[in-house]
């Protein structure tokens, strides 16, 4: 696809001007602004990258990131990198360095006009909150599919399609701006209609959605998670980089039960055009839990704007997922789909890894959850004791190395409300020790009544906790964290795993022959 793209030196350097984000050109040792003589000033480049791995004579080469090393330019420049862009000046032979104020502004602001603005062709809708963006995301492009199909892309943690059919691994949330913004023009010419992305926190602080504009823009809850030395210094930081989806956006979309509601209204209030509130309760537009069978809900409204009252159905289990499915379910009108649409999308919708259940034996279930934090975890446990308030609970799981340090006390802090024993396991430690991580949310847990229990291996864990339920009735094992993810990461690497929802459906196969 990168051979239809390119962009000149006299280019690069224009934009740069234009964003005021050119410091200097360092041309081999001498220090230009606006004008330079050299032979290379109408140069082409044909492709986009930070990887010195990934690089020939025909690549812009971005020097990011809180790591990078000299070594990387030099590696770059001997595999034939002419020009590159950098925050400050390196001593490499041949090669033109474009140094600016903000690496990551620039990153975003030359992929777009390298990849010729594919935003303006598409809907773009992006989804942000501590819980739930996955779901909504997937609820959503259900929705849309049933209107258009084949014509919905999607950005998620989850994974990323960008022709409406095939997917793909994804390795961020919202992905670095290079990346990004190649996405988003393969999207394009795979004429997708739509784009939906998930947009965390880190998007905007690290400003991977530099110069998007969103037609719709949805926040769903907010809560503590994120903070430590890699992520936010602080919860103000957090709610700040969330709330900048909010300056971003044509439409707003905003839970009415968030706690800082208030605030995030007036912002998008004076950015949008628009602003749709939602809530269980409260909002313009609400649910009603009452009307039917537990997979049936209701939308209400006082002045019903969108004509969406009416009654729905969903298969995904646990009404905070009804509530992600009325955000959707607004987006979609937002975005013209016919009620009718929306009601089909919403009762074949399913999210892999998300509140997967299997139930085996006499009266034994097993539950396969993302839940990662405080909200999440909590929710999806209030689900399995009001559902299954005279069983057994055991709970497996485990807390990343490396970030989000707060969710360790969180995840204890919401064990403490529960009887039951939780298992201790592996989640994507990375350098941080196994054991070191289990017995930080251990001694969070207060009281006697969930019982911590320690086995490092995730596939051990489960094994163990299945084998025992084979042998006893009416027990629900809880395995949280990793949904659907087929990997560990241990030792800054991406280590193949079975993962959850495959392993349990192996492991049941096994117990109910």
């Amino acid at each position: 696809m990168n051979g239809m793209y390119a962009i000149t030196m006299t280019e690069l350097r224009d934009l740069l001007l234009h964003y005021e984000l050119l410091r200097a050109v360092n041309d081999n040792g001498q220090y230009y602004y606006d004008r330079w003589d050299n032979d290379q000033i109408d140069r082409v480049m044909t492709h986009l990258s930070y990887n010195s791995q990934d690089v020939s004579e025909e690549t812009l080469f971005f020097c990011k990131g809180a790591s990078f090393k000299e070594a990387y330019i030099q590696q770059a420049v001997e595999a034939g990198v002419s020009c590159y862009i950098a925050e400050k000046s390196y001593d490499v032979v041949g090669a033109i360095g474009f140094i600016v104020t903000d690496i990551r502004k620039a990153m975003a602001v030359v992929a777009r006009e390298f990849y010729q603005r594919p935003d303006e062709q598409l809907k773009l809708v992006g989804i942000t909150g501590t819980k739930g963006k996955t779901t909504t995301t997937f609820l959503t492009r259900s929705i849309l599919e049933e209107a258009q199909p084949g014509q919905t892309a999607f950005i998620s943690t989850l994974a990323i399609s960008l022709d409406g059919k095939s997917q793909r691994p994804a390795n961020l949330t919202t992905p670095e701006a290079l990346d990004l913004w190649a996405m988003l023009a393969e999207a394009r010419s795979n004429q997708m209609s739509t784009v939906l992305m998930e947009v965390s926190s880190q998007a905007f602080k690290m400003k991977r959605v530099f110069g998007l504009r969103f037609d719709v823009a949805a926040f769903l809850n907010f809560s503590p998670d994120h903070i430590g030395v890699n992520e936010h210094p602080s919860l103000e930081d957090y709610l700040y980089c969330k709330t900048e989806l909010m300056k971003h956006a044509d439409i707003a979309v905003i839970n009415r039960q968030l706690n800082d509601y208030d605030f995030i209204q007036q912002v998008a209030q004076h950015y949008s055009q628009q602003v749709i509130s939602y809530g269980v309760e409260q909002g313009d537009y609400t649910l009603d839990l009452t009307v039917g069978k537990a997979e049936d809900f209701a939308i209400e409204s006082a002045k019903d704007p969108l004509e969406l009252m009416g009654k729905y159905q969903l298969a995904l289990p646990g009404d905070f997922n009804k509530e992600n499915a009325l955000c959707g379910a607004i987006i979609g009108r937002l975005l013209s789909t016919e009620v009718a649409a929306i009601q089909a999308g919403l009762a074949h919708a399913s999210v892999p890894g998300r509140m997967e259940h299997t139930a085996f034996g006499k009266d034994n279930h097993i539950y396969v959850d993302f839940a990662h934090n405080y909200i999440s975890l909590k929710r999806l446990l209030d689900f399995i004791v009001d559902h299954y308030p005279d069983h057994r609970l055991t709970v497996i799981l485990g807390a990343p190395g490396g970030k989000g340090e707060s969710r360790r006390a969180d995840m204890g802090k919401v064990l403490s409300d529960y009887t039951g024993e939780v298992i201790l396991t592996e989640d994507d430690p990375n350098f941080d020790s196994v054991e070191a991580i289990s017995e930080q949310i251990a001694s969070h847990i207060v009281g006697e009544s969930m019982k911590p229990a320690f086995i490092p291996d995730r596939v051990n864990a489960i094994e163990t906790a299945v084998e025992r339920a084979k042998y006893s009735q009416q027990e629900v094992i809880v395995i949280a964290g990793k949904g659907s993810d087929q990997y560990m990461i241990k030792q800054g690497k991406k280590n193949p795993y079975i993962g959850d929802h495959i392993l349990v459906k192996t492991l049941i196969q096994g117990a109910d022959k």
